[in-house]
Parts: structure tokens; C-alpha cells; sequence
């Protein structure tokens, strides 16, 4: 890691100049995840049309509320699946996301694990709005997915009892 002590030069890169940052209006799939530890959250977008009889990735956006590495997995996702088929994209994985960041600390590392959910996330979405059978593995990480949004709705709601005081 060349950029400093924590973060490689393309990490950096892309959390200071990310790339498809932003909503898509009437998007295919929109999915979205958080961290119950740290607070990231983040939203993505996908656009999906035919090519030659596959489903493809057309365009992809991402809002993200998170620290620099989130921001930067958040990029750096959208960049990996976009012009890839749906099947192409639910096997990108965190370590596909940390090596193309060129590394991440390891303290960092969930940051790449919530873009792949997030992507799950708005692929399940696509998928079930269009009634098309959902894979095992995906309906089962859409279940633990929507188990921590669960959580983090409660610890919320706590700390804002608490903040309220």
C-alpha cells in the first residue's frame, strides 16, 4: 500500500473521485445494505437490459453514507459489474472488490462485504419484481440482509430514545 499507512493509491482514488455516484430514476433492481457495526449504509442502482439473449448491467449508480473505504468498495462495485450479465455479477465477491482496490486494511474489509450485499440486494429486488426465480444462495443472503436492517431499525430507535432524553 503506497497511498499512506492505511489505504493503496487506488482505494484513495476512488473514494476521493467515485465513480457512478448517484440515484437512477426508475432503476431495474435498487438494493440496499448497512453494517450493524459501523453504520455504513449503502444504495445501489442497476439498470438491466437484453444483449444477445442475456441480462446485462447497462448502468449502474450507488449512494453511499460511510467512511472513506465505503465509499471507495461503493465505487469500485460499480465499476466490476457494470456491462456484466446478472449470473456474472452475483459471483463478484469482497475479495474480488479488495483486490481490485489493490487492498484494504484489514479493519476495512466488511467494507467490501456490504457492496456485494447491497448488489445482492438490488438483484434480488430485480428478480422478484419481474416474478423470476431467485437463487438459493441469493434468497438466503437477502434474508440475513434484511435480519440486520432489522437490528440496526431497533438499535436506532434506541439510541434515539436515549438521544432524546
Amino acid at each position: 500500500m503506497t497511498g499512506n499507512t492505511f489505504y493503496s493509491d487506488k482505494t484513495l482514488e476512488h473514494f476521493r473521485n467515485p465513480h457512478n455516484y448517484g440515484e437512477i430514476k426508475n432503476a431495474d433492481g435498487i438494493g440496499s445494505a448497512g453494517n450493524i457495526v459501523c453504520g455504513d449504509v449503502m444504495s445501489l442502482y442497476l439498470v438491466v437490459k437484453k444483449n444477445k439473449g442475456k441480462e446485462v448491467i447497462k448502468e449502474v449508480k450507488f449512494k453511499t453514507y460511510g467512511c472513506a473505504a465505503a465509499i471507495a468498495t461503493s465505487s469500485a462495485i460499480t465499476d466490476l459489474v457494470k456491462g456484466k450479465t446478472i449470473d456474472e455479477a452475483l459471483r463478484i465477491s469482497k475479495k474480488d472488490i479488495v483486490d481490485f482496490l489493490a487492498g484494504l486494511p484489514p479493519i476495512k474489509i466488511h467494507c467490501s462485504l456490504l457492496a456485494v450485499d447491497a448488489l445482492g440486494e438490488a438483484i434480488f429486488q430485480y428478480l422478484v419484481s419481474r416474478k423470476r426465480p431467485v437463487p438459493e444462495i441469493l434468497a438466503k443472503k437477502h434474508e440475513r440482509i434484511e435480519r440486520e436492517k432489522k437490528e440496526i431499525n431497533e438499535r436506532y430507535k434506541k439510541w434515539m430514545q436515549v438521544k432524546g432524553k
